[in-house]
């Protein structure tokens, strides 16, 4: 099978293009190859910026591939645009959306791929909704082959993942709390939450690729292991060797001085998530989620460990941790003295 990743070296794409090879597949990446350390053995590159179509027609040239997955398409503009590129270039296009799109706040405890899309918290969901209406029009009207995956909070080597946005130097976090720093969980740490391994997700994902039938369906695709934030965050703490220091924090609170809060929190991660994996494991039989939230964030930590280099810290977000900490453990201090 001959494959197509536009992007393939992110957080969640590395594990399956990595997979991909190992399982055979003729994988090609197109990138401007600013993450070559993650870049599979085995895969070939295309080096280009998918932002430049004329040019990157040019570098495909006649190429025809069984599947193309764009990883990196956030808007209408650029689904359209792919649609416009990849037309007569592939059987299946399969389209990277959002598990943050479904209702907020939620309706049913339980997700499914029928649970109505819509978050008015957060534009990033708001513009994944838009990708996914314009693709299926064109599926509807002109037989455009899309499949939506709608992925869940996905972690792998590269990341640890934190309620509290932590995503451009995600070692921050592990820094913080081995010199026993304070950290944020939002509310009281017991809504639920699906962290989801990318080896896990790879095994889901391949199992759609040249799956015709998958053709005009959406699926997502994340572990059945449901956790509490307190759970996640105590997890962390064990990889990393500590104990930590929590202080909950309500979420409108940090929704009104986090940038980016409101979506990212009430938009998402505030709420309770259950999925329903029924229909990925009906069209990819086989497929089950094996990686516990406690051990795949002790692989990435061992991951960050082996690889120094990426073993960055933002000051600039410890700065802001701090500060959002203080102003809430002093309006809780003056509340306790009678202002």
């Amino acid at each position: 099978m001959k494959v197509l990743f536009i992007g393939g070296t992110g957080v969640i794409s590395e594990g399956v293009s990595r997979l991909a090879v190992e399982r055979g597949i003729d994988l090609y990446l197109l990138n401007r190859g600013n993450r070559s350390a993650l870049f599979p053995e085995g895969a070939h590159s295309i080096r280009g910026d998918i932002d430049q179509p004329r040019e990157i027609a040019e570098a495909l040239g006649k190429m025809h591939f069984d599947a193309v997955v764009d990883w990196i398409a956030f808007t209408p503009e650029q689904v359209r645009r792919d649609i416009e590129l990849f037309r007569d270039r592939t059987d299946q296009y399969l389209f990277i959306s959002s598990a943050s799109a479904y209702q907020k706040p939620v309706g049913d405890y339980l997700i499914t791929e029928s649970t109505p899309l819509a978050n008015p918290y957060w534009q990033y969901s708001r513009d994944k909704i838009a990708c996914e209406e314009a693709l299926l029009e064109e599926y509807r009207q002109n037989g455009f082959p899309v499949t939506i995956v709608r992925p869940s909070l996905t972690y792998g080597n590269t990341m640890i993942p934190v309620g509290v946005d932590c995503w451009k130097k995600p070692w921050t976090f592990i820094d913080r709390i081995r010199r026993g720093q304070k950290i944020i969980i939002h509310g009281d740490g017991t809504s639920l939450w699906v962290m989801t391994h990318n080896t896990d997700f790879a095994g889901g994902f391949l199992g759609l690729l040249g799956n015709g039938r998958a053709i005009g369906h959406a699926f997502h695709i994340t572990s059945d292991e449901v956790l509490t934030w307190n759970q996640i965050y105590a997890a962390i703490g064990r990889a990393a060797g500590v104990e930590i220091r929590a202080v909950h924090i309500p979420s409108d609170f940090l929704a009104a001085v986090f940038p980016g809060g409101e979506g990212s929190l009430i938009g998402d991660k505030a709420q309770s998530v259950v999925f329903d994996n029924s229909k990925i494991k009906r069209f990819v039989p086989g497929f089950a989620a094996t990686v516990p939230f406690a051990a795949g964030v002790k692989r990435s930590i061992a991951w960050f460990e082996a690889h120094p280099e990426y073993c960055v810290v933002d000051e600039e977000w410890n700065r802001l941790i701090d500060k959002i900490i203080a102003a809430y453990e002093g309006a809780t201090n003056a509340a306790k003295s009678g202002f």
